[in-house]
């Protein structure tokens, strides 16, 4: 069981690097294969993986993580213009910054049901400088409440039926 759950947590961490890997995907084939891995289990080794990944995101849109030369923008000397998704992102970074409940709340919200997603909000957390704590907390337990339930429905349907 320990084998399987390190495949997880790598799994996990890979899925909120890389998008185009489905931990969903993959929790539920396990939990067909291997009934007897408890929900809760199941849950926070996901949770884990999850939020250590999407903490590389917050922390690079933060500017605390350098990133490699091709993705990184460059800088161009041009006037500043401020267009519609600017103006949503400043209004976005002040909100946060003087409601720190509705930061945690959006937070929370995109970590459980993924709307918006979660990877989009992770960045943008870290760029409008959400306290850490705020993101891991909030996160953490969207992360949890979303894939405990996800690991407890095959069970909860076959109880059903």
């Amino acid at each position: 069981m320990i084998g399987l759950l390190s495949t997880t947590f790598g799994v996990s961490v890979a899925s909120a690097l890389l998008p185009l890997i489905s931990v969903e995907l993959f929790a539920v084939g396990l939990v067909l294969k291997e009934p007897d891995i408890p929900w809760w289990v199941l849950a926070l080794v996901i949770a884990t993986g999850q939020i250590g990944g999407k903490l590389l995101h917050y922390y690079a849109a933060r500017g605390n993580i350098r990133l490699p030369a091709f993705m990184r923008r460059e800088k161009k000397e041009k006037p500043e213009t401020k267009g519609r998704w600017k103006a949503w992102l400043d209004q976005f970074r002040e909100n946060c910054r003087t409601r720190p409940v509705w930061a945690g709340t959006i937070l929370l919200i995109s970590a459980a049901a993924s709307l918006p997603p979660f990877a989009a909000v992770a960045i943008i957390a870290g760029w409008a400088k959400v306290p850490v704590s705020t993101f891991l907390i909030t996160g953490f337990i969207g992360r949890f409440a979303r894939f405990g339930a996800l690991a407890a429905a095959p069970a909860a349907m076959a109880a059903w039926l």
